[in-house]
């Protein structure tokens, strides 16, 4: 009979092992967009809800999210493709596509020099849209009305993300009072290794065990020398490295639906093509995230204590909201365990099944439901990750349902 067990739930896990692996190539497959990773929009869905336990209603809520679209972080993009195109356009070696490419990028090269970094109208709408979700999903939480905590890094973009998001809410209920801040003193629970922060520390970093088998992995044919064929009808004499400049097409071409300038770039390169590399680019994206994810302790710290302070009445807080970067969602992802990010598989080709970089995209967000029984001290929470419910390697017997115990002791136990 044990045998018959054992057979059981391996069967079981077999079967939801290839629905994983299905769904995630499926997912690119139906938005080759999701291939840009932390630069694919955020696109609000309306996902399903696991309904709670009899009885048990949403009282408070726990949150963490990256800023919304922006322009390219970095000025060297744009000054970069600006000098490459005027001497390819004064020395004719621009194609016809190439020629169309760089008229509409001069049009718009003043309003990207000038927006390097900042938000745009689609950031400050995702996170309208994101707040608004919130409030409609969870209407028992809000609709009393309450005090809201919102805190963000120092960064511009978090803070306008950050304003978007609670003006939302207070157009959705004007009981809710919201009180935001972007200071030193409360970056350890937003950004803890900004270099401003009086709390700094400094925690070890590891590389994932597939690394070490990355020979195991066949790589995309790259596609930056076709992209910039595409572009130059000679790359003689112009300055910088093709194989570089190549990249950085493909880097502003993954940006550009963030911009608003989608069809700057027709005829260079296509979403199927970005697709077509994105298994390679899954991994160094995982690498990047799982490396510095201790780095993300003090916030996982600051959910924990702030949640206790709700639970045992110290504060009356609806919900505690925190504004940063995909430097920071990325990692807490992995350090969560959020839909098995923590995995570290040893073989290369099973990372994709573990991690998304389309989960850390612009406006990506970590929401922290948490649900009480009126006559009960039992206090039970669920994940979204993206609005969608996403699982935990806490202990449950009711997913996507944990109980705030079992979480709170697994959590505590994560040391650097």
């Amino acid at each position: 009979m044990k045998k018959i067990l054992v057979s059981v739930f391996l069967a079981l896990v077999a079967v939801m092992a290839v629905a994983q692996n299905r769904n995630v190539l499926d997912d690119l497959k139906a938005d080759p967009r999701k291939a840009y990773g932390n630069d694919y929009p955020y696109k609000l869905v309306s996902s399903p809800q696991t309904k709670a336990p009899k009885g048990y209603k949403p009282f408070y809520i726990s949150h963490y999210s990256r800023h919304g679209s922006r322009y390219y972080w970095n000025e060297f993009l744009y000054r970069q493709l600006d000098n490459l195109l005027t001497t390819a356009h004064k020395r004719h070696q621009l194609t016809p596509v190439g020629e169309t490419f760089y008229t509409k990028f001069m049009a718009a090269k003043e309003e990207l020099v000038n927006g390097v970094s900042e938000l745009t109208q689609l950031g400050w709408e995702q996170h309208q849209g994101i707040a608004r979700s919130m409030y409609n999903t969870f209407p028992e939480v809000f609709k009393k009305g309450g005090n809201v905590f919102a805190i963000s890094s120092l960064s511009g973009r978090c803070v306008l993300s950050m304003s978007a998001f609670c003006q939302e809410l207070v157009q959705c209920n004007p009981k809710i009072e919201i009180r935001e801040q972007s200071s030193r003193s409360t970056l350890d629970g937003v950004v803890p290794g900004d270099r401003q922060n009086p709390a700094k520390r400094e925690f070890p970093k590891s590389t994932p065990r597939y690394e070490k088998n990355k020979d195991k992995f066949q790589f995309a044919p790259p596609i930056q020398q076709e992209v910039v064929s595409r572009v130059f009808t000679s790359t003689d004499s112009l300055p910088g490295d093709m194989r570089r400049i190549g990249s950085s097409l493909v880097d502003l071409y993954t940006t550009l639906p963030s911009i608003g300038h989608e069809g700057m770039m027709e005829g260079i390169l296509s979403d199927e093509e970005i697709a077509s590399q994105w298994e390679g680019a899954n991994l160094g994206s995982y690498s990047w995230v799982f490396g510095p994810r201790y780095e993300m302790i003090p916030i996982l710290q600051d959910i924990l204590r702030k949640a206790e302070n709700v639970i045992n009445g110290t504060t009356d807080r609806l919900a505690d909201l925190r504004f940063g970067h995909d430097t920071c969602l990325g990692p807490l992802t992995v350090l969560m365990g959020i839909n098995g990010a923590d995995i570290d598989p040893e073989d290369p080709n099973e990372v994709k099944y573990c991690y998304q970089n389309w989960e850390t995209c612009m406006a990506s967000n970590i929401q922290l439901v948490f649900y009480r029984k009126k006559g009960s001290g039992d206090i039970l929470l669920k994940c979204l990750l993206n609005g969608a419910e996403a699982t935990l390697p806490v202990p449950t017997s009711q997913a996507p349902y944990y109980r705030w115990t079992d979480f709170r002791d697994y959590y505590t136990k994560i040391k650097m």
